[in-house]
């Protein structure tokens, strides 16, 4: 038997039409895989417009309008007499659409951690499970979110926050359930990994940050990524989530890489060492504890092999020892899948 699983997405962005086309692409595997078909009933972006047809938008249709015009005003369903509802603002979106689960994926101030907070917030109060990708609800109020979840009786997800589609939170927490974590070092910024991998090919810091703006993977303001706050909000989540902390952000030891040198790699590569961006996340007298800093590793560390613009994380377990993740930590479609695997589990344990 195949079950019908409704989505509303709030944000149709790079995110949100990744996510559409692995649903268009792999719609019959996964009904025939896990018995779901996931059908997104409405969509509400900012900038795009909003549609709700409670039968089910159609995701060609969806996806033409978003690469023809980038309005949803000019969606074009091929199914005779289908006329979405359009005009509703995000909220309206969430609370008074069908949808099962809230696929919160839009642009969201990662100082405020809004407007996301508040739609997550609206899903629950709806009897809807939300799924989101950014960071900043999670760094800034995972608790009262997970609190406010149990109570309402529905399912918060949010793998993508950390390493995208990469599964960092769900590693931890199912595959290595029944083990005790006592560390977490990560490099969870792919921007600066690749930079320092540009340095130690003997690049300029200036010259390797440009060639990441280039590529896209720096933006033109590159402070959240070289000074370590993205990746801080990162560590946050991990402390939070996985350690049961109540870190914020600005609890976090925090160092970035822009003062690094040509000088200091070449110090580093003479001692059989590498820098790295390191995120650490470790309990100390049970309080859960974060830093991020620039950091010479010893070539044999499983995390000093991993170059360019990849993530992965390393924790130290007490049956394991240390188990290695390491995977794309961006991306239209890795993100996409982190929603899709969040949105699986759902289906799984609802």
């Amino acid at each position: 038997m195949t079950i019908t699983h409704k989505l509303a997405l709030i944000g149709f962005g790079t995110v949100g039409q990744g996510l559409a086309e692995i649903l268009l692409a792999k719609g019959d595997e996964l009904a025939d895989r896990y018995g779901v078909r996931f059908q997104v009933v409405a969509v509400s972006d900012l900038l795009k417009g909003s549609l709700y047809d409670p039968a089910g938008l159609d995701l060609a249709a969806l996806l033409d309008a978003a690469r023809r015009t980038g309005k949803l005003h000019d969606y074009a369903d091929p199914r005779p007499a289908r006329e979405p509802q359009s005009g509703w603002d995000s909220l309206r979106t969430i609370r008074e659409s069908n949808a099962d689960t809230v696929v919160e994926i839009s642009w969201t101030d990662v100082q405020t951690g809004q407007p996301a907070i508040d739609h997550v917030k609206a899903a629950f109060g709806s009897g809807k499970h939300a799924v989101l990708t950014n960071k900043g609800p999670v760094a800034l109020a995972y608790r009262e979110l997970d609190e406010l979840a149990a109570a309402q009786g529905v399912l918060f997800r949010f793998e993508g926050t950390v390493m995208s589609g990469t599964p960092t939170i769900r590693l931890a927490r199912s595959a290595l359930a029944g083990c005790q974590i006592s560390q977490m070092q990560g490099i969870l910024n792919g921007t600066t990994n690749y930079i320092l991998t540009q340095m130690e090919g003997g690049q300029s810091y200036a010259d390797s940050l440009a060639e990441a703006q280039r590529l896209g993977y720096a933006e033109a303001d590159p402070t959240a990524d070289v000074e370590g706050w993205d990746a801080a909000g990162k560590a946050v989540i991990l402390a939070n989530v996985l350690m049961g902390g109540d870190l914020r952000v600005a609890d976090v030891d925090r160092t970035g890489i822009s003062g690094l040198s040509l000088a200091d790699v070449e110090a580093a590569r003479a001692a059989g060492e590498r820098w790295k961006l390191i995120a650490r996340v470790w309990q100390e007298d049970n309080v859960a504890r974060a830093s991020v800093r620039p950091t010479r590793l010893p070539l044999s560390h499983p995390l000093a092999g991993v170059s360019g613009a990849v993530n992965a994380c390393t924790y130290t377990t007490d049956l394991l020892g240390d188990v290695t993740l390491i995977g794309p930590g961006a991306g239209r479609t890795e993100t996409g899948y982190a929603v899709l695997g969040d949105l699986l589990e759902i289906v799984r344990e609802a």
